[in-house]
């Protein structure tokens, strides 16, 4: 089915307004702004909208339903935060050459928020539909959703299928499965002492730290998918004092929860086995985001995706991630979800960020054909 809601230049233009306004997670204000750009033009479609503040640490969130109803046939969702920091836009602002697009979050994923705003224009275009759709658009996705996951779940919870506009893969792939990913912070104490005078007094956090460091990584299994990285650590006061305090920070990803146990026992043996004698070690589990694993559900509705892709003449295809998304915690809730609906891009995260043009529309045509299914 042809779209009769979508123009391409008229999206390019409004990614640009939106992608030029800085909106990373700790710049509230930023935020706010989208924000306010997608509540103006829901409104003039005639959904109902709600900002909704989840914390003063963040930037405002967004509620988009189709009719009021305390239940939702689709659940979309994307975020309106970027890992990039105010004033990003005006050294690199959005431009575009050669059909591809750059700019701080242009896949990453405001694309993927402009894409969703076309759907629901061209839903509420037709006379005839019947369901309901609800769209939510958080702002600390970037951050982990510390304070939105749970406002996702209860809406997720109130629908029967859940689809995510984190963008594609670079070849295009669609995403029903990735990693669980849990951070940890590791202080250790121990005895400072004279590093020439009386260093035997001494009992070394830094030399406790290193040997977690090293065991840890031992449990690296990458054909199970199991990986740890230290990624962070600090610890000494002076080069000639034996430390008596450091920090590790560790990212863990994992497919399965049992996973995660292993390396928390792991974790806890350490922790009563020092050894350095004298030396203390505290661990504290700083975020924890579920595996999102498919279930039957899931697997029926990426195979109906495929359909109507090979009808459409689009190819779907599937890859699986070590990164996590909003789509981890609907998962968790047994919610079959597709990911990675967003236009395809690459380079996220860093200054080459782009966004290939021409998959622009064909993504959100399969969006829209999937959800006039369901």
């Amino acid at each position: 089915m042809h779209l009769t809601n979508f123009d391409l230049d008229n999206y390019l233009k409004e990614l640009e307004t939106i992608l030029n306004m800085d909106s990373g997670s700790s710049y509230p204000e930023g935020v706010a702004k989208v924000a306010d750009f997608f509540i103006k033009k829901y409104k003039e479609l005639g959904c109902y909208t709600d900002k909704v503040n989840l914390s003063p640490r963040i930037g405002p969130c967004v509620r988009v339903v189709t009719k009021h109803t305390d239940r939702f046939d689709v659940l979309l969702v994307g975020h309106m935060d970027t890992v990039f920091p105010e004033g990003t836009t005006l050294k690199r602002p959005f431009r575009i050459k050669d059909r591809i697009a750059y700019g701080p979050g242009v896949v990453d994923m405001k694309a993927g928020l402009l894409s969703a705003y076309y759907v629901i224009k061209e839903w509420m275009s037709q006379k005839n539909r019947e369901g309901s759709i609800c769209l939510l658009m958080n702002s600390d996705e970037e951050i982990g959703s510390v304070y939105s996951t749970p406002w996702i779940k209860e809406h997720a919870a109130k629908s029967k299928v859940a689809f995510v506009l984190e963008p594609a893969r670079s070849d295009g792939s669609f995403v029903i499965e990735r990693k669980g990913t849990a951070k940890f912070e590791v202080i250790f104490r121990g005895v400072s002492a004279h590093a020439g005078v009386d260093p035997e007094k001494g009992k070394s956090a830094i030399v406790e730290m290193a040997r977690w460091i090293l065991e840890l990584d031992e449990l690296n299994d990458y054909e199970k998918g199991l990986t740890l990285n230290t990624g962070t650590v600090t610890g000494g006061t002076v080069v000639n004092m034996v430390a008596n305090h450091a920090v590790m920070k560790l990212d863990t990803r994992f497919k399965n929860p049992e996973q995660i146990e292993k390396v928390e026992s792991v974790m806890n043996r350490m922790i009563e086995n020092p050894m350095v004698k004298g030396v203390t070690a505290s661990v504290k589990r700083i975020s924890y985001r579920e595996p999102m694993n498919p279930n039957e559900r899931t697997c029926a509705l990426a195979a109906k995706l495929e359909r109507l892709g090979k009808k459409s003449g689009i190819s779907v295809k599937w890859r699986p991630t070590g990164g996590v998304s909003d789509g981890n915690g609907i998962s968790s809730l047994g919610i079959p979800v597709i990911d990675g609906f967003g236009p395809v891009g690459g380079n996220t995260h860093n200054e080459g960020e782009y966004l290939e043009i021409d998959s622009v529309y064909p993504r959100i045509r399969l969006l829209y054909d999937i959800i006039t299914t369901v």
